[in-house]
């Protein structure tokens, strides 16, 4: 493995990517590379396989079997309408230039994309189709925290809304070479851009929209923690992508990316059973799958930047973690985030962006510092961009939410709630039985 590939190649327009030793130099565009751009190509369709089908039916099977369809069409409708955003002004917006706070219009309608990205040896619409499966998927995480009470066309337009208002700028800000990764923030797969967004936007609007009829005193049991089980495999097997393919290259870079997710994943999986066996006295799938999700989302922001024993000890940590959080936020705090977005995603994605200022050190099997900056003067810039897009992340989608209610009510009735909202919404059911 090359561990002297520096994150300061960040600022090439890559930001939080940091460019594989095969890549020319800063600002020289590295001639076309066929593989590259398979392997990113290939990225791009396990990204897309995350959100389709696999969070939709990790989703899917935490809920209960009447809310199971209206889980799958907020994930297949927030999938186009993100789609269609990205490719009019969305990609612009997060990549044209390196503003400090938000791109130019440049390339809107994706026109104007260079033939050969500048440092990558990538076409620079293989860039804009992998990234666009990244913008896809975060929305799609904090339907996670108001299932079962939602109106679907809030959904839809909070998630268009909430995609341009807070997305693009987090996106730009820290791989689109914004004020934030001029200040060294990074983020090598989106443990902030991705994780902490979500996390920290579907707590706040759990909050907004308030519990489910006898939360917390009904027990509300998956009704298949067997579709939660395959939709876990699904996102595991597509975190390769995710991570892996951050790397932009099909290169040791992406291989050990690949390495540390899974090593992270296996981790936290295990410390969640065994955490469970003591507390509930049973390890149970449900738990298996939350922290291999857990130890996933931990390790994102750093998996091409540091060895795979850092990444074990990351995903011991997310377990370690994520799941008191769980217990604090549902039963203690009696938040409604139904299937723990911000206690599985958003704190393990903000914990893995402040280790990674730790275990990016060379002593410690990591990739090394940029130019100038030491284990202190990262941790200080990660916890710049940790608490920035966090405070900026709750602000923008409680406005956001409070101001969508007013044109789309949030929530459905309560006879909908009763009924399940497949019907209610739909007018269907996920399971129709003989």
């Amino acid at each position: 493995m090359n561990h002297r590939r520096l994150p300061a190649a960040a600022l090439a327009g890559l930001a939080s990517l940091a460019a594989p030793a095969c890549f020319a130099a800063e600002g020289t565009p590295a001639p076309l590379d066929s593989g590259h751009t398979a392997w990113v190509l290939t990225a791009s369709a396990l990204v897309l396989f995350m959100t389709l089908p696999g969070l939709a039916m990790f989703y899917g099977g935490l809920v209960r079997a009447r809310n199971l369809l209206s889980v799958l069409m907020h994930s297949f409708a927030i999938c186009c309408v993100v789609s269609l955003i990205w490719a009019i002004f969305g990609y612009s917006v997060a990549f044209d230039g390196n503003a400090p706070w938000l791109g130019g219009l440049g390339k809107m309608f994706l026109a104007h994309l260079d033939h050969n990205r500048t440092a990558t040896g990538l076409p620079e619409n293989v860039f804009a189709l992998f990234q666009m499966t990244f913008a896809i998927i975060t929305p799609t995480l904090i339907i996670g925290a108001f299932p079962e009470r939602v109106k679907f066309s809030f959904v839809v337009m909070f998630s268009a809304l909430w995609l341009i208002l807070v997305y693009l700028p987090a996106a730009h800000l820290i791989w689109g070479g914004g004020w934030m990764a001029q200040k060294g923030v990074l983020d090598f797969a989106g443990g902030i851009v991705v994780h902490t967004t979500a996390g920290v936007s579907a707590l706040v609007t759990a909050m907004l929209l308030g519990k489910r009829n006898g939360f917390p005193r009904t027990l509300m049991l998956p009704h298949s923690p067997a579709l939660t089980m395959a939709g876990a495999a699904l996102l595991w097997v597509g975190w390769f992508g995710f991570n892996g393919g951050s790397a932009l290259a099909a290169n040791d870079d992406a291989a050990a990316a690949i390495i540390n997710t899974h090593a992270a994943a296996c981790a936290a999986a295990l410390m969640w059973l065994a955490i469970e066996r003591f507390s509930v006295g049973k390890p149970t799938s449900i738990g298996f799958a939350t922290g291999a999700i857990a130890g996933l989302a931990t390790v994102t922001p750093a998996a091409g930047f540091i060895s795979p024993g850092a990444a074990v000890l990351f995903g011991v940590v997310a377990a370690s973690a994520c799941y008191p959080m769980i217990q604090l936020v549902k039963f203690k705090l009696q938040i409604d985030d139904s299937l723990d977005v911000f206690a599985v995603h958003g704190v393990g994605g903000m914990i893995g962006s402040l280790l990674l200022a730790v275990f990016l050190a060379p002593e410690l099997g990591g990739t090394g510092y940029a130019e100038g900056m030491t284990m202190a003067s990262q941790l200080a810039a990660q916890g710049i961009g940790v608490i920035g897009v966090a405070v900026f992340s709750a602000v923008a989608s409680a406005l956001l939410a409070i101001g969508v209610n007013l044109v789309q009510p949030m929530r459905v009735s309560e006879d909908e709630e009763r009924e399940g909202l497949d019907l209610a919404s739909h007018g269907e059911r996920a399971w129709e039985m003989d």
